[in-house]
């Protein structure tokens, strides 16, 4: 099993809108994204933090449904 990198929210963010989340706010130090899927809407919340934890960045990975690729 591999590791979550840690990285910047930025990075995170960008990636997360190739895949097709948008932002909705901004408040404080986290910023909310959506997804409209079939029949829901998926949210997240990133914190505004340089670096994300990798903990953290696991979760939000697992959230979004996303795989965790590190090359």
């Amino acid at each position: 099993m591999s590791k979550v990198p840690s990285l910047s929210y930025d990075k995170i963010i960008r990636a997360l809108q190739r895949d097709g989340w948008v932002i909705v706010r901004s408040k404080g130090s986290h910023i909310r994204l959506q997804k409209h899927i079939v029949n829901e809407t998926l949210k997240l919340t990133i914190p505004a933090h340089q670096p994300v934890k990798r903990s953290t960045l696991a979760h939000i990975l697992k959230q979004a449904a996303l795989p965790l690729m590190i090359s």
